[in-house]
């Protein structure tokens, strides 16, 4: 009887893994038919598990789809993602998720919609070359329409507050070049320390399976580390850098307090 038992047990785990029919796949994925089985034909998809006269899909071949759709919306061809996932020895989920990780922006801000007539406002000016200059720069993308999305209010709302306690929104815009100039930079050198030294030694083991969870959880963790070193780091820059342009000034304003201090107590 346990054996019987442990039977059903194991056929109950594999139609809870497997359980969808080819036509329960296409609505749960949102593609037709035709095209599951075009990517059946054309290697990207694993079989089905055939029970009787009907072939079962299950999380994996969900998982499968979703990242096939992801990278074409990337613009990567059919043949060049079978040849990825050839090369990918996780599971669709776990490099799906690994994708979708590296994808994701740093942060959570939200993007707003904002008019040429907002940005005059916000600049204090209507000179188009700051227009040309902000979307060369990564901070706009035009909509048509005279529309544009802000893909960061965060800087945006700093860049006015700059403009509205004096600083000229082309010196503005000029510093916030440079900064990006840095930024790239540091960007550059995170992503390279986890290609050295993490990536490309998983890449020389063949990917196996069983470490595609601690790779994405490396990445995962990476990033938040990346953001608080720089933020770290900027905080030292920034109070060294004011120590030095405002040295002799704070030492006497400091000197100043001291004699007020005196006086007080005599």
């Amino acid at each position: 009887m346990k054996q019987a038992n442990g039977a059903s047990s194991a056929r109950s785990d594999v139609e809870e893994q497997a359980e969808l029919t080819i036509d329960q796949l296409a609505q749960r994925t949102g593609m037709t038919v035709r095209n599951i089985r075009a990517y059946q034909s054309r290697g990207l998809l694993p079989p089905p598990e055939v029970r009787g006269r009907t072939g079962y899909y299950g999380p994996e071949h969900v998982a499968r789809i979703e990242l096939i759709k992801e990278l074409q919306a990337d613009g990567f061809k059919l043949d060049h993602i079978r040849r990825l996932l050839d090369g990918a020895a996780g599971s669709s989920h776990e490099v799906l998720r690994f994708t979708r990780m590296l994808r994701m922006p740093f942060g959570d801000e939200r993007t707003e919609v904002v008019t040429v007539e907002d940005l005059a406002a916000r600049w204090r000016s209507r000179d188009p070359s700051l227009l040309e200059r902000a979307i060369r720069l990564g901070l706009l993308r035009p909509l048509g329409d005279g529309r544009y999305e802000d893909l960061s209010p965060t800087l945006s709302r700093a860049g006015q507050e700059l403009v509205e306690i004096g600083i000229p929104i082309e010196e503005a815009l000029a510093t916030l070049e440079a900064v990006k100039r840095h930024a790239d930079a540091i960007a550059r050198s995170f992503v390279k320390l986890f290609l050295e030294h993490i990536w490309l030694p998983f890449e020389r083991e063949g990917t196996p399976e069983e470490r595609w969870p601690e790779i994405a959880d490396v990445l995962e963790r990476l990033r938040p580390l990346a953001l608080e070193s720089v933020m770290a780091v900027f905080r030292l820059a920034m109070t060294e850098a004011t120590e030095r342009a405002f040295g002799r000034e704070l030492q006497r304003f400091r000197r100043r307090l001291r004699d007020e201090e005196r006086r007080a107590r005599a």
